[in-house]
C-alpha cells in the first residue's frame, strides 16, 4: 500500500515538483486548513462545550449570529493575521476588509470566507461548513474594499470544508479539485480523492422547494420538467435532494453528480439573489467548473461577475454541465 499524501505534502509537491503554485500561496493554504481543523473540533463538541445556540448578536447581513458563527470567524481571523502571507481579509460575518495588524508582516494575498456555512442547520446537528476563496491584492492598492472588487475569473485557490460524519477539505488551485479528510487520530489532512470529476448528465437536483411561488418562468419550468418524471419531457425520473448547506449540497454533487439551485426570485426586489458572491458563488463556482461543471446566474457565466459590492448578492445554478446549460437556456 503506498503511504498517505498529508495536505502538506501535496502542497509542496504543488510548490516544488510542479511549479504550480508560489510558496507563500502553499503556506497560507496550511494556515487555512489549520483554522478548519480548530473549527471542527468546535463543531464536533457542540453541547458539550456550550458553543450551541444564538450568540445574541446580527451580522452585517441582518441575520442572527449562532455561537460558532462567533467563533469559527473568530479563529479564522487569529490563524490568519500573523502569517505574512496577507494583505487583508474579509469576512460574510463583518462590514469591511480586516486589515492585518501593523505588528505583523503583509502578503500579498486576500483572504475572503464564510465562515460557518449552512450555520442554519448547527442546532440539529446536519452538516455545515467553511468556504474560502484567495486572490492577489492589485500592486500598490491600499488593500480596502475596492482591492477585493474583483471577478471569479482572478481566484488563485479556493476551497471549502464540510464538518459531517467526517471533515473533508476541498480544494482547488486551478489544477483540478482534490479532496483532504482529516484523520483526528494524527490531526492531520490526507489526500483521498485527485481530479473530481462531476459527470455532465445527473438524475438529482437541489432546490428549495418552498419558494416555488416565487420563482422566475424559467426556473419554474424547469422543476415541473424534473417533477414531471418519465412521463414527462426529459422521460426519466428525478430525485430531489436539499441540505441546506451549500457545503453539503455541492459536495454530494462533486461526489455523485447534480445540479443545485439558489435562484433569483421576487421575494426582495432589492435582493437578485440570496447568496454572496464573494464568499459562497464564487469560490463554489471555481471548483465546481474546475470539476468539469459549470455555474451560472441563469443569465451568465458566475465567475464574470464584476461585483460593486463586498456583500453583493446573486443568484446562483451549479453542476451536472448539461443540466446546467439547460435550465440557463430557458432564461435566455
Amino acid at each position: 500500500m503506498p503511504s498517505p499524501v498529508s495536505l502538506s505534502r501535496f502542497l509542496i509537491d504543488q510548490q516544488w515538483q510542479k511549479q504550480a503554485i508560489p510558496s507563500d500561496l502553499r503556506l497560507l493554504v496550511e494556515v487555512v486548513a489549520r483554522a478548519i481543523k480548530a473549527i471542527s473540533i468546535n463543531v464536533g463538541k457542540g453541547a458539550l462545550a456550550g458553543v450551541l445556540g444564538e450568540a445574541g448578536t446580527g451580522n452585517v447581513q441582518g441575520e442572527a449570529q449562532k455561537k460558532l458563527d462567533v467563533i469559527a470567524n473568530e479563529i479564522l481571523l487569529e490563524a490568519n493575521e500573523w502569517g505574512g502571507h496577507l494583505a487583508a481579509m474579509a469576512s460574510e460575518e463583518m462590514e469591511g476588509p480586516h486589515p492585518i495588524p501593523h505588528r505583523y508582516p503583509k502578503g500579498e494575498y486576500l483572504l475572503l470566507f464564510d465562515p460557518l456555512d449552512g450555520s442554519s442547520n448547527i442546532d440539529v446537528n446536519v452538516s455545515v461548513g467553511t468556504i474560502f476563496s484567495v486572490l492577489r491584492c492589485p500592486e500598490g492598492a491600499a488593500a480596502d474594499e475596492s482591492s477585493f472588487l474583483q471577478p471569479g475569473t482572478s481566484q488563485v485557490c479556493a476551497g471549502f470544508a464540510v464538518y459531517g460524519p467526517s471533515t473533508v477539505l476541498v480544494l482547488t488551485m486551478g489544477e483540478g479539485v482534490h479532496v483532504f479528510t482529516l484523520d483526528r487520530e494524527v490531526g492531520s489532512f490526507v489526500l483521498t480523492q485527485e481530479n473530481l470529476r462531476i459527470p455532465a448528465d445527473t438524475k438529482e437536483f437541489a432546490i428549495n422547494m418552498s419558494n416555488r411561488r416565487f420563482w422566475e418562468p424559467p426556473v419554474a419550468r424547469y422543476v415541473e420538467e424534473l417533477l414531471a418524471g418519465r412521463e414527462g419531457p426529459r422521460g426519466k425520473d428525478f430525485n430531489m435532494r436539499w441540505v441546506a448547506s451549500m457545503v453539503a449540497d455541492v459536495f454530494r454533487i462533486l461526489a455523485r453528480g447534480g445540479i443545485f439551485l439558489y435562484p433569483r426570485d421576487a421575494r426582495d426586489p432589492s435582493k437578485p439573489g440570496r447568496l454572496r458572491l464573494m464568499y459562497e458563488a464564487n469560490p463554489m463556482a471555481f471548483i465546481v467548473e474546475q470539476a468539469g461543471g459549470s455555474a451560472t446566474t441563469g443569465r451568465g457565466r458566475i465567475l464574470e461577475v464584476v461585483p460593486a459590492s463586498l456583500h453583493q448578492r446573486v443568484p446562483v445554478i451549479l453542476g451536472s454541465a448539461n443540466e446546467v446549460e439547460r435550465v440557463t437556456s430557458y432564461h435566455a
